[in-house]
C-alpha cells in the first residue's frame, strides 16, 4: 500500500499549481469571486505549514498557475502582430508569467521568515493579507507596472467593492486576504471563543459593505448628455494598410452620422490610422459636422511633433472655435516604447522583433468636451487608479479609448473592462470605454455597466450619462494610506521578528 501514498510534498506542490490555477474564474469574464477567497485560502494554509524557502516555492508555483492562466493572451499580441513565430511568442509569454511569479513566491518567503508562528494567528490574521497586498502595490510600479489580477478586480461586481470608493483596490485586496484568513482561521483554532470571533468579524465587513453601498460620494448635475461610443472593429492586421485606410474611415464616418445631434461621439484608440498631420482633410470635414451640429467630438490619433522630434499616442477634442490634446502619459514598455533603447533595439532588430518609439507625454489627463471637463485615459491607462484620479476633481466624466484588439477572442478585453468599471467606482463618475473592437461600455459611477457592445461587431453604442462632482476619500487620498498603513504592519511584524531573536541569542 505505501507505494500508492503520494509524499506530502507532491500534495501542497500540486494544491499551490490547482489554487493558483482556478483563481482567474474569479475575474471576468467568469465572475465568480468566491474562488479568489477560497483559492487565497488554500496558498495561506500552505504556507502556514511552510519554512520559508518552501513557502518561497509554493508561492512560485501558485503565481506561475496564476498568471500562466490569467495573462496567457499575451502570446496573441506578441505572435500575430509582433512579429514573433509562434514558439518565440510562447516563450516571451512564459518569461514574464516567470518574472510575474516571483511576487506571490517573494510574499510566502517573508510571511514565513517574519512570522514563524501560525499558533497565534498573527501569521493568518496580520502577515500574509499584509505581505500579500504589499506585494500586489509593488508589482503595480516596478518595471512601469503591470497590475493585472490584482485579488480587488475579483470582487469588482460584489458587496466588497463598495471600499473601494474609500480604500482604492488596495484595500479591497487587503479584505479579500483578511476574509480568506479569517475563513481558515476558523477552520484551525480549537477554541469556540476565537471561532466566533472570526466568524463576527467576517460578518462585520460585509455588514459595513452594505452600509458603503448606499453612501453617494458624488453628486450629479441635472441635466444628461447624449453619446456615442463608435466602434469600428477594423482587424489589427489590416488596420495601419494604407490600401485599408479610407475604408476605416468611411466606416467610422457611417457609424457617427445618425449620432451628431448628440452631445459627444467617441472614437477609439487610434481610430484615425494616419498621423495627425496627414489627417488634416479629415479633421477638417469632422470639423464641419461639429460646427453644423451641436455634438463634440474626440478621437484617438497618433500625433507627431516636427520641434521635438517625437511620436505621441494622443487624443484630441474637436469643438467649436477650439482644440484640445492629451497625449498618453504611462506607457506599454516593449510595445509603444522599447526600455534601456540603445542596448536592447540592436539585439531585438537582430531577432527582427518590431518596436514602437512612442514617447511619453506630460500634461495632465484633462481635455474640454464641449461644456464637460473630461479625465481621459487611453488603453492600459485606465487600469492604474493613481493615475486616473490625476484628472480629479475637475473632471466631471471619465472617458476611456483603447484598442484590445491586439488579444483577439480572449481573457483579456474582458478582464480589461473589469478594471475600468472599478475606475468608475472609485472616482463615482461615469467612465466611458471606446474601443476599436469591443468591448465598448458605459459604466456608471456605481461601477455596473449600463450597457455594452457586441465583441468584433462594427457598432455605434448610444447612452445618456451624468455629470458627476465632489470627490471619494480615494480620490482625495490616493493609495496612501493603504500603504502606510501596510507598511506599519510589516515594520511592526518584522521589528517583532528581530526583537524575538535577540532575546533567544541573550537567553
Amino acid at each position: 500500500m505505501s507505494r500508492f501514498i503520494i509524499n506530502p510534498v507532491i500534495w501542497q506542490s500540486l494544491g499551490a499549481i490547482f489554487s493558483g490555477g482556478i483563481i482567474p474564474l474569479a475575474f471576468a469574464p467568469f465572475d465568480l469571486p468566491a474562488v479568489a477567497i477560497f483559492s487565497i485560502a488554500v496558498l495561506f494554509y500552505l504556507w502556514c505549514q511552510a519554512k520559508p524557502k518552501k513557502a518561497f516555492i509554493l508561492g512560485y508555483l501558485y503565481g506561475l498557475a496564476m498568471f500562466g492562466f490569467g495573462v496567457s493572451w499575451l502570446h496573441i499580441s506578441i505572435n500575430l502582430f509582433g512579429g514573433v513565430n509562434f514558439a518565440g511568442a510562447i516563450a516571451i509569454t512564459f518569461a514574464l508569467v516567470a518574472y510575474l511569479a516571483l511576487y506571490p513566491a517573494i510574499t510566502g518567503y517573508f510571511v514565513r521568515k517574519y512570522c514563524s508562528s501560525c499558533a497565534t494567528g498573527i501569521f493568518l490574521l496580520l502577515a500574509a493579507p499584509a505581505f500579500w497586498v504589499f506585494g500586489e502595490w509593488c508589482r503595480s510600479w516596478i518595471f512601469t507596472g503591470l497590475p493585472w489580477l490584482n485579488l480587488a478586480y475579483s470582487q469588482t461586481n460584489s458587496v466588497l467593492s463598495a471600499f473601494s470608493p474609500l480604500t482604492g483596490i488596495y484595500g479591497v485586496s487587503w479584505l479579500v486576504c483578511l476574509i480568506a484568513a479569517l475563513f481558515l482561521y476558523i477552520l484551525l483554532t480549537t477554541q469556540i471563543r476565537k471561532k466566533i470571533y472570526a466568524a463576527s468579524t467576517i460578518l462585520i465587513i460585509y455588514g459595513a459593505c452594505f452600509l458603503l453601498n448606499g453612501i453617494q460620494w458624488t453628486r450629479a448635475d441635472a441635466g444628461v448628455k447624449q453619446v456615442a461610443l463608435i466602434q469600428g472593429a477594423v482587424p489589427q492586421e489590416i488596420k495601419w494598410q494604407e490600401d485599408h485606410r479610407q475604408t476605416t474611415i468611411d466606416l467610422y464616418l457611417a457609424l457617427s452620422k445618425p449620432h451628431w445631434q448628440g452631445d459627444l461621439i467617441i472614437w477609439p484608440e487610434t481610430a484615425i490610422p494616419m498621423f495627425y498631420h496627414q489627417a488634416k482633410p479629415l479633421l477638417e470635414k469632422l470639423l464641419d459636422m461639429v460646427d453644423q451640429n451641436h455634438a463634440t467630438f474626440l478621437t484617438g490619433i497618433p500625433i507627431y511633433s516636427p520641434e521635438d522630434r517625437k511620436f505621441y499616442n494622443s487624443v484630441i477634442v474637436l469643438m467649436r472655435d477650439d482644440l484640445d490634446i492629451y497625449h498618453k502619459y504611462h506607457l506599454v514598455p516593449f510595445g509603444e516604447y522599447l526600455p534601456l533603447d540603445n542596448w536592447l533595439r540592436p539585439v531585438l532588430d537582430s531577432m527582427g522583433i518590431p518596436m514602437s518609439d512612442f514617447s511619453s507625454g506630460d500634461n495632465r489627463p484633462l481635455v474640454r468636451a464641449g461644456d464637460i471637463t473630461v479625465g481621459v485615459s487611453i488603453c492600459y491607462e485606465d487600469v492604474f487608479g493613481e493615475e486616473v484620479i490625476r484628472a480629479l476633481p475637475e473632471a466631471g466624466l471619465l472617458v476611456n479609448v483603447s484598442n484590445d484588439a491586439w488579444f483577439g477572442d480572449s481573457l483579456a478585453p474582458h478582464q480589461h473592462l473589469q478594471m475600468a468599471q472599478m475606475r468608475a467606482k472609485e472616482t463615482g463618475r461615469y467612465l466611458l470605454r471606446s474601443t476599436n473592437t469591443g468591448i465598448s461600455a458605459i459604466i456608471d459611477q456605481k461601477g455596473r455597466i449600463v450597457s455594452r457592445s457586441p465583441q468584433f461587431q462594427p457598432h455605434a453604442l448610444t447612452g445618456h450619462v451624468r455629470v458627476f462632482h465632489g470627490s471619494t476619500p480615494y480620490s482625495l487620498m490616493g493609495n496612501y494610506p493603504v500603504i502606510i498603513l501596510l507598511a506599519m504592519i510589516l515594520a511592526i511584524l518584522i521589528g517583532g521578528h528581530y526583537r524575538s531573536n535577540v532575546q533567544a541569542l541573550r537567553s
